[in-house]
């Protein structure tokens, strides 16, 4: 088949806009996710973040398109969102801890169904509790704990000096420390805040929902493997895990909807 100049040259374009979608934009997503707690916004965002990144193609380096991705990305949030976190520690507590234990919201669902809510809550809880720290403090902890990068890597993506971020990440691990320490179980299995007991106020007050669909906000991506009671991974149900890094880094990664990278790259072709 002969191509005429203009479709080849959508052709090459379609190519190299696919080049740094497709292998890049789960873990842009996972990054955006963390630090907005919020699906919408993290799909629209991620929109434009790739936008820009298609205009810049001749600037793309040819390594390391993963850190450029994620410095745009962060870049962009910093423009976005509010210098001061949309929730607090306090208002996390009067969500999940603020009522009594509540189980008339669960008993009637499956076991699965009840599986994957406290799934779903411990996820879900755990991306709030980060969603406290102001938005560079905030960065520096998923980039670090989620996306796992080295030190020098995370400061390149988050355009800062490897020694302001490590002040960042040492700031977000005491704050993170200090509020799971006395209260969550998969911390210290001894503390008073467990998840099967709070899985029906989770539910009542709107933090998980029930019936879930691929696309949804649910970041437990295989409902019929449990990771274990206190995260540890597949066969661990009765080792309680006290470090903070471990449960983050256990983390599995949001489901986004199942043809996102598709929409991207329709979206940036538009």
């Amino acid at each position: 088949m002969v191509y005429s100049q203009p479709e080849m040259a959508s052709i090459v374009d379609r190519q190299r806009v696919r080049s740094i979608v497709e292998p890049h934009w789960r873990r842009i997503y996972n990054f955006v996710f963390r630090l907005t707690l919020d699906r919408d916004r993290s799909e629209r965002y991620l929109e434009d973040i790739f936008a820009l990144a298609a205009s810049r193609l001749d600037r793309a380096p040819d390594r390391d398109v993963e850190l450029w991705l994620l410095e745009i990305a962060n870049k962009l949030l910093e423009e976005r969102l509010p210098r001061q976190p949309e929730v607090d520690f306090d208002m996390l507590d009067d969500t999940l801890r603020g009522e009594a234990t509540r189980t008339d919201v669960v008993r009637s669902l499956t076991e699965l169904q009840r599986d994957g809510l406290l799934w779903e809550l411990k996820q879900g809880c755990m991306t709030a509790v980060i969603n406290c720290l102001p938005p560079g403090e905030r960065a520096a902890f998923v980039a670090c704990h989620i996306l796992k990068l080295p030190d020098d890597s995370a400061a390149k993506a988050l355009s800062i000096s490897e020694s302001a971020y490590k002040v960042r990440l040492s700031r977000a691990r005491k704050k993170v420390g200090d509020y799971l320490a006395p209260r969550c179980e998969h911390v210290n299995p001894m503390n008073p805040c467990h998840c099967p007991a709070r899985v029906g106020t989770a539910v009542h007050r709107g933090f998980i929902g029930i019936g879930r669909v691929c696309g949804e906000v649910s970041l437990r991506k295989h409902p019929a493997l449990p990771y274990g009671r206190y995260g540890t991974g597949i066969g661990n149900e009765d080792v309680p895990m006290r470090d903070i890094t471990a449960i983050y880094g256990n983390l599995p990664e949001p489901d986004p909807p199942c043809d996102f990278g598709e929409q991207l790259i329709s979206h940036i072709l538009r």
